[in-house]
């Protein structure tokens, strides 16, 4: 048996750890000092179908577990998950993507209960009763898997993202085969050892970078695929996943706006915002990137805004510190370039727009805010999923209402306010899958995760995050076998006397 070596070029299948067959290979750096982690496999198109027929095997005996035992099962999986103390994984995940060794940990810690909900709710939801539509027949509706699920993560929450989407699917019934962001393939497959307690074969883990991808989505033996990621690939997934006629849960990213009412309470909305602008260096995909700040409170919010912002400390992670590198060179470049357009179109730098001193190794850039926005400038249109806090100063609720719309995105957005009318109205106007009033970021494991516009289709989480991974299949049972009035042939007189086929 292999143990788990960050530098072995591994993959997770039938609970187990195996060397991949594939001669190409993948360095993982550290994105604060560029240090070389671990070796990631990048497994060719033949080893990916081969993982996938594996999972399908393994999923034929799990689609005919009753709920009660599939729940038990992932109760274990979750006691397993809660047992253990994260160290390692959080780590690793520090030294991938730079993230704050606290945060690392917190995310693990909220994956046990996400099996747990989907554990019972398959339990409770088995099917469909309707009234019937005839006497004497049984009318109703089950819950089928569709197979094998396909996850395709992103680096910023590589656990618990992957955990949404892997909970349902295997509630579901599915098997699933995992292929992680390349920057977060060792954390996740370290994670892996959990899905141990699980029959083999149900959860793997394979690695690698887009054709990798692209191999997985595009195999026939793949029935549902759930990504997280840009636009653009999320546009490419789509597309082959429609040619197969295989459904998708993509979310796609967004660029969040975040109103501040003038009736916004001050000493909360500027706490709020600096946790939602700058949390994971602005690496988050409902992080707030626009803001429209009311003229009345604008002033002294940036003020506050920006002595906030400046306390926050820049570190690798592993010490004490609240902003860490960007994932990559181009993820910082990107932020570099819509910052200098910004203000090359007439905004202003109120702190940070640089590389911190001391921190020229890697991929750090300091907590950027910049006033003076306005709508033409690329910051506006683009995602930024970085540490830059975009500034419009408006005239009126509505005014921030409407430039809050004016975005090709569709994710989230945030407000903060002491007007009830104004919560209620920002929820019912703003087009997005989710709205924060007063507390932004939080989710919740029995409620939908998800975009509109091009920030994606389908949806993570609750319900609706346990239907995405399972079809349902009418029956309609006549115990009593009879005639029925409306088959052939039909009576002559249905002909011409105004009598019809009847339902």
């Amino acid at each position: 048996m292999i143990n788990f070596d960050p530098h072995a070029r591994l993959i997770f299948v039938d609970n187990e750890y195996r060397a991949s067959e594939s001669p190409h290979h993948q360095d993982v750096l550290n994105p604060a000092d560029l240090n070389h982690e671990g070796t990631i496999a990048c497994c060719s198109a033949s080893e990916v179908e081969a993982v996938i027929l594996r999972a399908k095997q393994a999923q034929q005996k799990w689609k005919t577990q009753d709920e009660k035992t599939r729940s038990h099962i992932l109760h274990q999986l979750a006691n397993s998950i809660e047992s253990s103390d994260f160290k390692e994984v959080a780590k690793l995940m520090v030294l991938e993507e730079g993230k704050p060794y606290p945060e690392a940990i917190g995310e693990l810690a909220n994956c046990a209960p996400i099996f747990r909900y989907y554990a019972e709710m398959a339990r409770d939801e088995a099917g469909l009763l309707p009234g019937t539509t005839q006497a004497g027949s049984f009318q109703f509706a089950k819950y089928f898997p569709y197979g094998v699920s396909a996850h395709i993560m992103p680096f910023n929450f590589p656990i618990i993202v992957m955990c949404w989407t892997v909970a349902a699917s295997l509630a579901a019934g599915n098997a699933c085969v995992v292929k992680p962001a390349e920057a977060t393939s060792l954390c996740t497959l370290k994670f892996m050892e959990h899905f141990k307690v699980l029959p083999p074969g149900l959860v793997n883990c394979i690695t690698g970078g887009a054709e990798t991808g692209k191999a997985l989505v595009a195999s026939k033996n793949i029935d549902v695929v759930a990504f997280t990621g840009s636009v653009e690939v999320g546009r490419s997934i789509g597309m082959t996943c429609a040619e197969q006629m295989k459904p998708a849960i993509i979310e796609a990213g967004g660029s969040d706006a975040m109103i501040i009412s003038e009736h916004a309470p001050l000493d909360v909305a500027v706490s709020g915002c600096t946790m939602s602008a700058f949390h994971l260096s602005g690496q988050i995909c409902v992080s707030s990137e626009r803001f429209f700040v009311h003229e009345n409170i604008h002033d002294e919010f940036v003020e506050r805004f920006v002595a906030m912002t400046k306390q926050l400390r820049i570190g690798s992670g592993l010490e004490e510190s609240e902003i860490g590198p960007l994932v990559s060179e181009a993820a910082r470049e990107k932020v570099m370039r819509l910052t200098e357009d910004a203000v090359q179109h007439g905004a202003t730098i109120e702190c940070g727009g640089k590389i911190p001193s001391g921190f020229e190794k890697g991929w750090f850039y300091e907590p950027t805010i910049l006033t003076g926005v306005t709508e033409n400038m690329a910051v506006m249109r683009e995602e930024a999923f970085g540490p830059l806090a975009a500034i419009c100063k408006v005239s009126s609720f509505e005014e921030a209402l409407a430039l809050a719309n004016k975005s090709e995105f569709g994710l989230g957005a945030s407000i903060f306010t002491t007007s009830m009318d104004e919560a209620m109205t920002a929820y019912e106007t703003l087009e997005t899958g989710m709205v924060w009033v007063n507390n932004p970021l939080i989710d919740n494991d029995a409620l939908p995760f998800g975009g509109w516009k091009m920030s994606g289709i389908g949806r993570e989480m609750g319900r609706q995050g346990l239907d995405a991974f399972r079809q349902t299949k009418m029956g309609v049972i006549d115990t009593k076998a009879e005639l029925q009035e409306w088959w052939y042939p039909y009576p002559d007189d249905w002909f011409y006397s105004g009598k019809g086929r009847k339902l």
